[in-house]
């Protein structure tokens, strides 16, 4: 934990928190209030929103159904959801690349059927796609697990004492499923509001979030600035686990306060 979390984290805090000289300053922080650095925060919020929120809506009901299965079928359909997985983060983004340029793959469908091609690519719409194909994964499995564990007697219980299936979902199955959801929100969300990687290629260069803003300053060896701006967006992810945690009933001792 001291070599690969304290250190780390400290370098961070000392770099945001110092300028050039190793003085204490406020002013790398304050970098956030520049019109760029405050839209790119902003969009980066707004495409993980979203793309956490589409992830919600997918992977619930794909998890709801998973739960239902036997065991071989239910094995094996997890196996094809993890499997993506296994492959290189960057070979994947780049794949769907390849699939939504202007040549690429859908285009040549379309042009083949003689069908308006699409121009996805480089646009909010490729980013959102590309968050929520390799970061589904990750909530539909805890879902999924807290599914799985879910008693059925409750459920039968509740059905001889009268209640219809959205009955049951509501007052049984979605409560006690909170805590998977929960678990799959913070694990999509926080990735997708740090991310640079997709939107550096399915966004190119027109489209520029807190990330990759993060980046090119470390890049250009700009340890403070990129060290004050991941400080920010630190808060962000804080605050959000923050809010998450007091509707995490079961997390007992894992308050981030």
């Amino acid at each position: 934990m001291a070599g690969f979390i304290i250190i780390p984290l400290f370098m961070i805090i000392f770099y945001g928190l110092s300028n050039d000289e190793g003085r204490f300053t406020l002013e790398n922080i304050s970098l956030i209030l520049n019109p760029v650095h405050k839209k790119a925060l902003f969009l980066a919020l707004e495409l993980s929103l979203t793309s956490t929120l589409i992830c919600l809506i997918l992977a619930y009901p794909l998890a709801l159904i998973l739960s239902k299965f036997k065991m071989k079928s239910n094995s094996f359909i997890v196996l094809i959801i993890i499997l993506p997985m296994w492959m290189n983060f960057l070979l994947r983004t780049i794949a769907w690349q390849n699939i939504l340029e202007r040549t690429g793959i859908i285009n040549t469908f379309l042009q083949f059927f003689h069908l308006p091609t699409l121009n996805i690519i480089n646009t909010p719409s490729a980013i959102v796609l590309g968050m929520v194909y390799n970061f589904l994964p990750f909530m539909v499995l805890p879902i999924y697990n807290v599914l799985i564990k879910i008693d059925k007697d409750i459920i039968n219980a509740a059905r001889d004492l009268g209640a219809n299936s959205r009955q049951t979902f509501g007052k049984i199955i979605l409560p006690l499923s909170l805590p998977g959801v929960i678990s799959g929100i913070t694990m999509v969300f926080v990735p997708s509001l740090t991310t640079f990687v997709i939107s550096t290629i399915l966004g190119g260069s027109k489209i520029v979030l807190i990330g990759n803003v993060i980046e090119q300053q470390f890049r250009l060896g700009n340890w403070n600035t990129g060290s004050g701006l991941s400080l920010v967006l630190m808060i962000f992810i804080l605050l959000s686990m923050a809010i998450l945690s007091k509707y995490d009933k079961e997390s007992e001792g894992n308050n981030i306060w």
